[in-house]
């Protein structure tokens, strides 16, 4: 992993040109025609250079190991000014068109969001690479947004039609309106996966900015935002759209079985709650009804794309742009999701002052769903059962003296991400108190705990979006049954996580985790019915590359035949 530095012309101005009395000598030496005079300033010059070299270095490699000696880890600091410039020096940044491999834009400003190129030199290389189909159609996707975006003539002109009522055929413009909806975790998943739909549909999709959405990420687009105007006619009725409401294309199907193809506007219900005729949104029929209508207003907290997948009308360009069906999360992802300056600095001072200089990264990902007030020893248990037990972390010895003990200098940093900062001090003070039989020496580090989600506060989703970005920078993930956080972690990643089974009755499972099949989330709620038949069916025997999650039991997931466990 390279690691990032300050800009050398920077530093040697702050540190050395005030006081370096050899310096000073140096500049007002007036070189004349002597010889002798000639090698003299010449071998003054030398040493300066040397003994500037040598403060340099000593200055640095001491204030990086004074950073590794840190016992436990800092809060994060959620100032969004500090220090920006300092944390990206130039000299790192990626100066390419063919940024992952091609997956972005090369239309992009560096400044305006510095994680979208500086990002690379904190990751390993992907060991998957984008298909031509992908690349292909994201560019041609980008030009479509630039000619439909907000404020374009397009946009404009079919907003005009919304709000007077008045019917349109299909247009070129047409748009898929997500609505910010549920916990963080839920909103990334779900927003992949809008734009999975708007791409497969040739819709244009627009974002509910909610609360944060812009505090959050990056424009992903080139040229026109992805933001919905808040100006956009019916933005005011988002809060009341729900199961119930009579604009949901369920609703729609109760009143009128053939459908309306008259409509300028119909909501999608996507969310857990959904019933039948909402979950007809995932047949062919029904799709050619959606189709004639201009705006399609989507709220859910699913990641549905593993339902895409089994539908004919949509199955060959998935395959087209998807050949490898696991990486469709770590591709959407990485394209779309970029912490913004503010994150990004949160993310890159944590990531050089406590995993940079880690020999391996380990992150373990804690979500808790039992009520009461934790930390739970049944847990605890299940962490260290886990990572023990899959050689994620050494065990320790209790016996021995340590002189006595082998002298290993590799170091392990384990990221521990949780609401709680009880499993973390647990896991931190038995790697402290006692060594471990492989002479490892054991960092164990954990940004924050906030004790409860807050899903609505700026601050809680800046700190919970950096730790999903801290997880997906290290070497091998433990993460929770059921939590979207983990997901987002593992999906940007590039990681097949150790997943820890949801305990029951107070108690670890035995066995405490099991290897995931591929990285891709969980759909918690799919449908299950045959569409061409009209009767239910397990969607997740269809097809081989749609399975059950290793999860939840009822959950469906995309993974690659050969990956299959």
């Amino acid at each position: 992993m390279k690691r990032l530095h300050r800009n050398p012309t920077d530093q040697s101005k702050h540190s050395f040109q005030q006081n370096d009395g050899t310096v000073a000598r140096i500049t007002e030496i007036k070189c004349g025609s002597n010889p002798i005079k000639l090698m003299g300033v010449f071998v003054v010059c030398l040493m300066g250079l040397s003994a500037l070299f040598s403060v340099s270095a000593i200055f640095r490699d001491s204030s990086s190991d004074s950073i590794w000696a840190v016992a436990e880890a800092r809060v994060l600091d959620v100032n969004p000014d500090k220090g920006l410039e300092d944390d990206f020096p130039t000299a790192m940044d990626v100066v390419t068109d063919k940024v992952l491999d091609g997956l972005l834009s090369s239309e992009f400003d560096k400044i305006s969001c510095l994680s979208r190129y500086q990002s690379v030199a904190y990751r390993k290389e992907s060991a998957h690479k984008p298909s031509s189909h992908l690349i292909s159609r994201l560019r041609s996707y980008e030009a479509h947004h630039t000619r439909c975006g907000p404020y374009t003539q397009s946009y404009n002109k079919t907003v005009e039609k919304l709000i007077s009522g008045q019917h349109t055929e299909i247009s070129e413009c047409n748009y898929v309106v997500w609505i910010s909806f549920s916990g963080l975790g839920n909103r990334i998943l779900t927003l992949a996966s809008a734009f999975l739909y708007a791409l497969l549909t040739n819709r244009v999709l627009l974002v509910d900015r909610g609360v944060d959405m812009a505090d959050l990420f990056c424009e992903p687009f080139p040229k026109v935002s992805w933001l919905l105007p808040s100006d956009f006619p019916i933005a005011n009725q988002f809060n009341n759209f729900d199961q119930k409401s009579p604009h949901s294309y369920g609703n729609m199907l109760k009143r009128n079985p053939v459908g309306n193809s008259t409509l300028q506007f119909s909501y999608l219900h996507l969310a857990h709650d959904y019933d039948d005729q909402d979950k007809l949104f995932f047949c062919d029929q029904d799709q050619t009804s959606i189709q004639k209508v201009p705006w399609l207003i989507m709220k859910t907290d699913n990641y549905f794309i593993p339902s895409l997948f089994l539908m004919p009308s949509f199955g060959q360009e998935l395959t087209n742009l998807f050949p490898e069906k696991e990486t469709v999360f770590h591709f959407l992802g990485r394209y779309l999701f970029h912490p913004t300056n503010p994150v990004w600095g949160l993310i890159s001072r944590y990531y050089q002052a406590y995993l940079a200089k880690a020999d391996e990264k380990i992150g373990l990902q804690i979500r808790v769903f039992d009520t009461g007030t934790g930390p739970f020893q049944y847990v605890l248990d299940q962490i260290l059962a886990c990572s023990l037990k899959e050689k994620l972390l050494p065990e320790i010895n209790q016996n021995e003296d340590v002189g006595s003990l082998p002298i290993n200098q590799k170091t392990k940093a384990v990221l521990m991400a949780s609401l709680n900062a009880g499993y973390f001090e647990r896991v931190r003070d038995i790697y402290w108190e006692y060594p471990t039989v492989t002479g490892e020496v054991i960092g164990v580090y954990q940004p924050s705990h906030e004790e409860y989600q807050q899903t609505e506060k700026h601050v809680h989703n800046r700190k919970a979006w950096a730790e999903m970005y801290l997880l997906s920078l290290t070497d091998k993930l433990v993460t929770s049954s059921w939590s979207t956080f983990g997901y987002v972690a593992q999906g940007l990643g590039g990681l097949k996580p150790w997943i820890l089974y949801k305990p029951e009755n107070q108690t670890a499972p035995d066995p405490p985790c099991r290897r995931a099949m591929s990285m891709e989330p969980c759909f918690h709620a799919p449908p299950f019915y045959d569409c061409k038949r009209k009767t239910g069916v397990d969607t997740g025997v269809l097809v081989p590359h749609v399975r059950h999650c290793e999860d939840m039991s009822w959950g469906l997931k995309l993974v690659d035949r050969e990956n299959e466990m």
